[in-house]
């Protein structure tokens, strides 16, 4: 992945970015009252090879300025036919609000369609409102079966 939206970079991960892209998500977790669970939940953050690049998934990160101002991932998963999960969708407050979200969350469905897969599933948590408000808007119906502990909410969309 290699694309641009307004003067935003979205490329995909490279390892000297697993420290910048792990505060990224820690400080947008810590910003909505979410704990940073490096050995949970986001264990994979810190393991993209294996968590992602050795199982079919792609991590992205967005820069803004040589600076990385958002994370994007997905990778597949068992659980439906042909699944993947959207993960690590976060964007530091200055890149919120410009449509940058939807750009990425399209970006991600056209990749993962392109690659024969026909479910996405996202959990997220609802205090993430903008993040539900997002995924509810682009055709996500919501599912039960939440794994992830601080999550409260899991959505699927057939592709």
């Amino acid at each position: 992945m290699r694309a641009t939206y307004k003067d935003f970079l979205i490329r995909n991960w490279e390892r000297g970015d697993r420290t910048r892209a792990s505060e990224v998500i820690r400080s947008v977790l810590s910003e909505y009252g979410l704990g940073w669970e490096p050995n949970g939940a986001d264990r994979d953050v810190l393991q993209v090879e294996e968590c992602y690049l050795a199982i079919g998934g792609e991590f992205w990160v967005i820069e803004h300025q040589n600076k990385i101002v958002g994370t994007a991932a997905y990778y597949p998963i068992h659980r439906g036919e042909k699944a993947v999960e959207i993960r690590k969708m976060y964007l530091f407050p200055s890149a919120r609000g410009l449509g940058l979200g939807k750009y990425l969350l399209q970006q991600l469905e056209i990749v993962i369609a392109s690659r024969g897969f026909q479910q996405i599933w996202i959990e997220t948590a609802s205090v993430l409102a903008e993040a539900v408000k997002l995924y509810e808007s682009n055709g996500y119906q919501p599912a039960t079966g939440v794994e992830t502990t601080r999550c409260d909410r899991v959505y699927v969309k057939e592709l």
